[in-house]
């Protein structure tokens, strides 16, 4: 009689370790108790996610969705500074190529459009500085003093 190879015995040692736990696997899943205590935790790891982000708000220390949009809205602001910067560029190659040619009443169009889209710009980043620092009031001295590894993660 041959002696089952060394090989041999991993493969059906694995493969009745992968049944025994396959078997264990249904067994917990098909369980009320075990499917219910599973619910519970995860609406316990939503609640503490919830109460975290209302303590951070209560402190002033903003989460990382306030980051994420506050990052989203920076490069909006950015976007629309890179838009004004072109229409600079091109109201300076305007006046060069026209030089006398180009009458008062277009330049004053050109300088208007300017100045409405540096208002805009003015609002967003207004409302960019609200979103960051809401309200006069400085931040607390111990904040003052956060270094980007001392920030807490969310």
């Amino acid at each position: 009689m041959a002696e089952p190879t060394e090989e041999g015995l991993k493969e059906r040692l694995s493969r009745t370790g992968e049944e025994a736990l396959g078997k264990v696997a249904e067994e917990l899943v098909a369980n009320p108790m075990i499917n219910a205590a599973v619910a519970r935790a995860f609406e316990a790891r939503d609640k503490a996610a919830q109460a975290q982000e209302a303590a951070m708000g209560a402190l002033g220390i903003p989460s990382a969705a306030d980051i994420e949009r506050l990052t989203r809205r920076l490069r909006s602001v950015s976007q629309r500074l890179e838009g004004i910067e072109d229409a600079v560029d091109r109201l300076d190659e305007r006046i060069a190529s026209t030089g006398s040619r180009t009458g008062s009443a277009e330049l004053a169009e050109l300088a208007d459009r300017l100045e409405a889209r540096m208002d805009e710009l003015a609002r967003d980043l207004a409302a960019v500085r609200k979103a960051v620092a809401p309200g006069d009031e400085l931040p607390p001295r111990a904040q003052e003093r956060l270094t980007v590894s001392d920030a807490p993660t969310s």
